[in-house]
């Protein structure tokens, strides 16, 4: 329907650029893509975004060269964080047709789903994130640390505010050892492992960008032209208002003289995501019952942190369907409900609500194409 092959390489190929430099031995590109957000620094022109997404690539280009199937692959990773939700909610208790509607509720009825029309470079980043962020909740959830925490490592190096799913891990591993009476000492050495993979994961981030910046935490962002010679911010709170307007409060649709048309410049993450709304619904039942934990308190907490720095952003994700940005977000949403004190089992009013939400996303995938 909107005219795009499924395993078609993006116009928007950063990454295998990327991957196609790290080939010849360099950090940087071979010139100038002026379509592209490529930082220029001392010379040169690098990719602007981390690194993860183009490791996938590196090994694809061996196969494909620079026609590397990137349509099929935001599709997998969404995919493959579905898959990801559902093994975590069958671990939770949930029976296999809820364990299914609940992922499909928490991934592709939400504007997640509009990021796999095309491989370009934003989407790659914000799918695979998707993906590694349910995996590693979901591993630590089964007793799987050090597996969880490469994988969470892997994300930071796609989307860098999903540092803080962090905290939520080490607070479920925390109350598992609480649980089953581990103490300390055995806690450390079952966490160690983890710990030094993504230490080190870390640590070659920190080398890449210093090769590239002369700076450890610097992914290139800042010198886009639009920052560096432009005179724009990046992140400030001067953003936060009219974020908030938008996305927060903005409605889909807007009068034109020609009718009602689909706002293409985001609205309401609540209302493109409407899992949110459900979730502020459970908190407020979970209150109400006295049914709280300290492990949802961390929860909410890491997600209205990473909400507010999203809400400083100067563009909010540009033009897009919904709320792009808070895809990042999805998978609390998801390991709320993985937590104790929601019922195992999909309420009609939930029922009601995917499907409602399944059918606005499919009409945002057709209606907002790259």
């Amino acid at each position: 329907m909107i005219g795009r092959t499924v395993t078609g390489i993006s116009g928007y190929f950063t990454y295998t650029l990327q991957a196609l430099a790290w080939r010849d031995g360099h950090a940087y590109l071979d010139m100038n893509y002026d379509w592209l957000e490529l930082a220029f620094y001392q010379g040169h022109w690098y990719v602007s975004f981390p690194p993860v997404p183009s490791i996938p690539l590196f090994l694809l280009t061996f196969l494909f060269q620079n026609n590397t199937p990137d349509n099929l692959l935001v599709k997998l990773y969404v995919y493959f964080g579905c898959i990801a939700l559902y093994r975590l909610f069958l671990r939770a208790g949930y029976k296999k047709h809820h364990a299914i509607s609940f992922a499909v509720l928490c991934s592709y009825a939400s504007c997640l789903l509009t990021l796999t029309n095309e491989g370009a470079v934003w989407y790659q980043a914000q799918t695979l994130a998707f993906c590694l962020t349910c995996a590693a909740l979901a591993l630590m959830y089964a007793g799987k640390p050090m597996v969880s925490l490469l994988c969470y490592a892997l994300a930071v190096g796609c989307r860098p505010f999903n540092a803080l799913y962090g905290f939520l891990l080490f607070a479920v591993f925390a109350d598992q050892c609480r649980k089953t009476g581990l103490n300390f000492k055995k806690s450390i050495y079952r966490l160690l492992p983890g710990l030094i993979a993504g230490l080190l994961i870390a640590f070659a981030y920190g080398v890449y960008n210093y090769i590239r910046f002369d700076h450890p935490l610097e992914f290139g962002h800042n010198y886009l032209p639009e920052f560096s010679w432009q005179g724009g911010t990046q992140f400030s709170l001067e953003h936060i208002a009219e974020n908030v307007r938008v996305f927060v409060f903005g409605l889909p649709f807007v009068e034109t003289m020609n009718g009602w048309k689909l706002y293409q410049f985001g609205f309401s993450f609540l209302i493109a995501n409407p899992v949110f709304a459900l979730t502020l619904c459970w908190i407020a039942r979970d209150i109400a019952k006295r049914s709280f934990s300290w492990v949802k308190a961390v929860l909410i907490l890491c997600f209205c942190t990473q909400l507010f720095l999203l809400l400083l952003h100067r563009t909010f994700g540009g033009y897009q369907f919904g709320a792009r940005y808070t895809c990042d977000l999805l998978p609390y949403a998801a390991f709320y409900l993985a937590l104790p004190g929601h019922s195992r089992r999909m309420r009609i009013p939930e029922v009601m609500v995917t499907i409602a939400a399944l059918v606005f996303s499919i009409y945002g995938f057709i209606a907002t194409p790259l």
